[in-house]
This record gives C-alpha cells, sequence and structure tokens, in this order.
C-alpha cells in the first residue's frame, strides 16, 4: 500500500517517489531541486495511480513547457480507429497528453484502450462523457449524475479532468449584463450554463467541489479548473467576466491543495499579443503560481486554416512569460475535426512555441540542440542537421525534392552560399561561383 496519496501529499511528506525521480531527470533537476516545487503546487505531475502505462511528466513554468493534444471522435466524424492512430502520432511526435473530448458513441471503451496503451498523460472533460454515458439530455442530468461520471473517470486511470467549476449562478447574470460579443465559447462551460439555466441549480462541479476532491485524492487525479469564460474573441479578452472567473479559480486552487490535490488552472482563449503576458502574471498572483494551461493565446481572429500560426504566436508568448502548458491547435480550429495532418501540423506549431519559450526562460538545456544545429550547420552537415530538426522527415523530403547541382549547397543559393564561401575564404582556398 502507498505511504501516500497524491504526487503531493507525498513531495509534503518529503517522499522522492518513482514518477518525481524520472521528472527530475527529465528536467536535468535533481529530486531536492524538485520536491518543493511539487510540494507547494508550483508543479504537477498528473499521475494517476491507474495509469499503468505513464511515462510521467512534470508541468510547471519552470519546467520544459509540455503540449497538449486533443483528439476524439464526434458524431459527424467517428472511427476510433482513425482517432488511435492519431494519438499514436501524436506521442511519436511528442505530445505530453492527450485529451480525448469524444462526444459521441460508447466511450468507454475507447477511453480504457488510451490508458492500457499510451504512456502520455490523459484528460478528458467529464461533462462531455455525461450526456453520452447517461444517454438523457443535459436538463434531465442530475447533479450527481456529474460527479458519478467523474469518480467513473477516475477509477479507469484519466490523470486530469477538465472541470469548470469556476462559473456559478452569478455569471449567469454577468453574461447578460455585460454583453460578451461571443458570449461563452467553452464547449464545457456552455453546457454548465446551459444546466444552470435549465435547472435553476447552482453549478454542480462548484456546489460538490470538496465531494470531488475526495474523489481526486483516492486516485490522485490532478484537477485542470476550466476557464468557461475564456475571451472567444479578442473584444472579449480581458473582461470582467474571464477575471471574476479567475479570481475564483484561485480560490478553489487553494482549497484542492488543501487536501494534496494537484491543480493546473486553464486561461485563454484569444487575445490580444499586448495583452498576454499581463494575463500570465495576474495568474501566477491569484492562483499562486499553479501550472497555467492555455489554449493558444490566438492573437487574431481572421486567420481560419490558420490557427495554428496564430496560437503558436500567443503561446510563445505565453509560455516565455508564465504558462506551463500548451493546448495545440491545428489548421482546422473553428471549422472542422482535425485529420492526420492537421494534427501534424498542430503539434509541430506548438513544439516551435514551447520551445522558442523555454529558450527565453533559460530553462536547463533548452538552448543545447540550437547549438548542434548550429554546428551542424557551420560544415554543412546535412544528416546531423537531420538529427537536429523538429520534423527532419519534412526538411528532409524538401531538400530531396529540389535538390542541387553541389551537394555541399542548397538550390537557395548554390555556390553563393555563405556559409561554403566563408569555409573556403577561412581555410585559405579558391572560392569558385561561376
Amino acid at each position: 500500500m502507498r505511504e501516500y496519496a497524491t504526487q503531493m501529499d507525498a513531495a509534503r511528506k518529503g517522499i522522492i517517489t518513482k514518477e518525481l525521480e524520472i521528472v527530475a531527470e527529465k528536467e536535468l533537476m535533481t529530486a531536492q531541486e524538485l520536491l518543493p516545487l511539487v510540494a507547494s503546487g508550483k508543479v504537477a505531475i498528473c499521475a494517476n495511480k491507474n495509469h499503468k502505462c505513464l511515462e510521467p511528466q512534470g508541468v510547471g513554468s519552470m519546467l520544459k513547457t509540455k503540449i497538449n493534444v486533443n483528439l476524439g471522435i464526434s458524431r459527424d466524424c467517428k472511427d476510433y480507429d482513425i482517432e488511435m492512430k492519431k494519438v499514436m502520432e501524436a506521442v511519436h511526435m511528442g505530445a505530453h497528453a492527450i485529451m480525448d473530448l469524444s462526444s459521441h458513441g460508447d466511450t468507454i471503451p475507447f477511453r480504457r484502450k488510451l490508458i492500457d496503451e499510451c504512456p502520455a498523460m490523459i484528460g478528458t472533460v467529464p461533462i462531455y462523457d455525461s450526456v453520452i454515458h447517461y444517454q438523457r439530455d443535459l436538463a434531465d442530468l442530475t447533479a450527481k449524475d456529474f460527479i458519478d461520471v467523474v469518480k467513473l473517470h477516475a477509477e479507469d486511470g484519466v490523470d486530469f479532468v477538465t472541470l469548470h467549476c469556476g462559473i456559478t449562478r452569478k455569471t449567469i447574470d454577468q453574461i447578460k449584463l455585460h454583453k460578451r460579443k461571443m458570449n461563452i465559447v467553452s464547449r464545457g462551460g456552455s453546457l454548465v450554463f446551459a444546466w444552470m439555466c435549465m435547472t435553476g441549480e447552482e453549478n454542480p462541479f462548484y456546489e460538490y467541489y470538496d465531494e470531488i476532491l475526495d474523489i481526486c485524492r483516492e486516485y490522485d487525479v490532478t484537477i485542470s479548473l476550466g476557464d468557461a469564460c475564456r475571451p472567444g474573441c479578442l473584444a472579449d479578452a480581458s473582461d470582467v467576466c474571464q477575471i471574476e472567473e479567475l479570481v475564483r479559480l484561485g480560490e478553489l486552487t487553494k482549497r484542492a491543495w488543501e487536501k494534496d490535490v494537484q491543480v493546473m488552472v486553464e486561461g485563454p482563449g484569444h487575445m490580444p499579443m499586448d495583452q498576454i503576458a499581463a494575463n500570465m502574471k495576474l495568474q501566477q498572483t491569484i492562483c499562486n503560481g499553479a501550472p497555467f494551461y492555455v489554449l493558444g493565446p490566438l492573437v487574431t481572429d481572421i486567420a481560419p486554416g490558420y490557427d495554428h500560426i496564430t496560437s503558436a504566436i500567443g503561446g510563445a508568448i505565453a509560455a516565455s512569460t508564465g504558462a506551463a502548458f500548451l493546448c495545440y491547435v491545428t489548421p482546422a480550429e473553428h471549422l472542422a475535426l482535425p485529420n492526420l495532418d492537421d494534427v501534424k501540423q498542430g503539434i509541430i506549431a506548438s513544439k516551435i512555441a514551447a520551445h522558442a519559450a523555454d529558450i527565453a526562460k533559460g530553462v536547463r538545456g533548452a538552448r543545447e540542440i540550437d547549438d548542434k544545429m548550429a554546428d551542424a550547420r557551420k560544415v554543412l552537415d546535412w544528416e546531423a542537421q537531420w538529427e537536429c530538426a523538429i520534423d527532419p522527415e519534412t526538411a528532409k523530403a524538401i531538400r530531396a525534392n529540389r535538390k542541387p547541382e553541389q551537394e555541399d549547397t542548397c538550390s537557395m543559393c548554390g555556390k553563393f552560399c555563405a556559409v561554403r564561401s566563408m569555409n573556403k575564404a577561412l581555410a585559405g582556398e579558391h572560392i569558385d561561383i561561376l
């Protein structure tokens, strides 16, 4: 029997778990350096005791920025085999977490298959699954129904659950009063809002929060406090609804920590570039340094088909100024369920953003691979460059499709290549251009 309930409980007792040891090694830290960060909640090690094949990761702003990939079927796209291919491709490409956002069909076998076979952290949004699990309309569900699904996911081995605990009946009045341009764009948040409107009851994830904490403590599930009021367009960024919910999420973070339950806090959303850094600092202050998990932020509203790029721009700024966890965005965002190529594009964009941020904030070892790339480019060592590349297959394919006349050049510069010319000049060799 374990001597501790959760990773946070263990750290507070001075117990170095095997998961903490693994994370410390990955982050080029000692276990003694990492221990107080987990104990204080600044780092979360999302590791459900029932997820046996998990390769543990740490989530915290002082660690390498982690990437989450959203997957799952819908009524219009319901091939579980395709989703599993996306999962394995995402893991192969370096995703640290997979969120199953399935909203159709029999979700239990797919979720359990994920937990049995996927080494990445697994996250879910139980309110999505509630309607599917009970096969009843939203208004017919009870508070107990929602809590029971949280427990089901915890028992299955889910490492973190997104729960929209921060909106209350007060939020209904705020949304009506402040006249947001986009209202609530969080799918889970809109379901909670709708359920409150139809039943006249309080948000069950807020009202029964202590019961949820007991479930999470029993299975060591990390709560990802969903931002139901995240801005869905630039016009709504940093408004009263968003900030008021964030204050409540700060209070809920403290309550979770009192029960040794780990917490991540979710954030925007769509946001102008000049507001991102301030929002990251505000979250760190209000939520006492709990890891911040952001969707984007998307820095413009007008790029459907290219939102992996708008998200990467915002994600790089966010992670360099305090965010710990980036939820990838694909070219299909706002348009469709992503296909395999969309998933790849989204992961690559997020990896670039995360890596750039890690360099900017001085994460240990982050720039080593860039220095290796510079060394390889200096001597025009193409094979060494592929080893350093985020996406070597694409890099190789581009070069192979446009092969240069001279192997020590590329088809852009040919013999005008600056690297080639400098190498020859410094070696005292003749520089042939024509």
